[in-house]
């Protein structure tokens, strides 16, 4: 079977993604979820906060795996023998970018591909970044994440009131 790597910043890991997760487990035989440490974003929670949340919403598969890594994910991928990288599309404006990355990536190496999941249509307007958000301002987002996920951005956006 197949070895996959799922990577991104998770911050935080939505239903969304546990959707996507979900289907590629179904597909490959090990599911790598790589954490990564982007210098480039400033990230809500630290890694070690978004590893923890993501093993807590995950352990009903066996067959996935939760790492950490920096650089790239074409690099992180050949590193742990994967030969596939899972990205999700939710949306035409997600497509442009990540056409452009797959090809970049069976550039740098041709022995890994690109394989691209669409979440159930409920999570296709759904991001991290709109859940912080929805959370800071004080909504509710009890249906986009789990709720160990929504507790902890109330404990890190909330902690003022």
């Amino acid at each position: 079977m197949k070895l996959a790597i799922y990577p991104g910043t998770f911050d935080p890991v939505t239903n969304g993604h546990l959707d996507i997760l979900k289907r590629a487990a179904s597909v490959f035989g090990t599911v790598y979820i790589a954490v990564a440490q982007n210098m480039h974003k400033n990230p809500l929670f630290t890694t070690e906060e978004r590893i923890a949340m993501i093993q807590n919403c995950t352990s009903q598969y066996p067959n996935v795996k939760i790492d950490q890594f920096k650089g790239l994910a074409v690099e992180y991928a050949r590193k742990v023998g994967a030969s596939v990288i899972i990205r999700g599309l939710r949306a035409i404006s997600d497509f442009d970018y990540e056409f452009q990355m797959a090809l970049m990536n069976r550039h740098m190496n041709d022995n890994i591909d690109t394989v691209f999941f669409m979440p159930h249509e409920d999570y296709t307007y759904l991001s991290s970044s709109t859940v912080r958000e929805i959370v800071r301002f004080g909504g509710n987002v009890s249906e986009f994440v789990p709720e160990i996920v929504k507790n902890e951005l109330i404990r890190k956006l909330r902690s003022d009131e």
